[in-house]
């Protein structure tokens, strides 16, 4: 706890939720800050990155934008916004559906799987040095209790 109070610079007397609270806060806001970073010499936000990798695994199929929504990990996404800023960059375009043509399809370009080919390393990288400070036994150990402290 003392570590956290030097860290946030405070002496007040945390409880233990409220302390773990702020610290899981703290470390999520540090890590995208990390993210960032890393991103911002591509112009690319955190969910931008995520569309593009979402419309990567799928693997030359076009998707729509509730599929592209439903597997954000942030959910309050504006995901036409995003995907319209990613269609200025040309890393995705917009077609419509064959078979309906109400139904608006988003398919990642070229220079979207390129510029991934060469942020990927990077993030790697990033995510290592996150990490470094942690076993292997200690990694899977955090992921299990982030999991756990999900499953209310």
């Amino acid at each position: 706890m003392k570590e956290l109070n030097n860290i946030l610079k405070t002496n007040a007397n945390l409880s233990l939720p409220q302390a773990t609270v702020i610290n899981i806060f703290h470390s999520s806001i540090w890590i995208k800050d990390d993210f960032l970073l890393q991103l911002k010499p591509y112009e690319l936000s955190l969910e931008q990155f995520n569309v593009l990798r979402i419309l990567r695994g799928q693997k030359g199929n076009a998707i729509n934008l509730q599929d592209i929504q439903e597997r954000m990990i942030s959910k309050m996404s504006n995901t036409t916004r995003l995907v319209d800023k990613l269609i200025k960059k040309k890393f995705v375009k917009r077609t419509i559906c064959k078979t309906n043509r109400r139904k608006v399809e988003i398919l990642i370009t070229d220079l979207g799987l390129e510029t991934l080919k060469i942020v990927d390393p990077i993030i790697d990288e990033t995510e290592k040095n996150i990490t470094k400070n942690l076993t292997q036994e200690e990694l899977t150990q955090l992921n299990t209790l982030l999991i756990k402290l999900k499953n209310k």
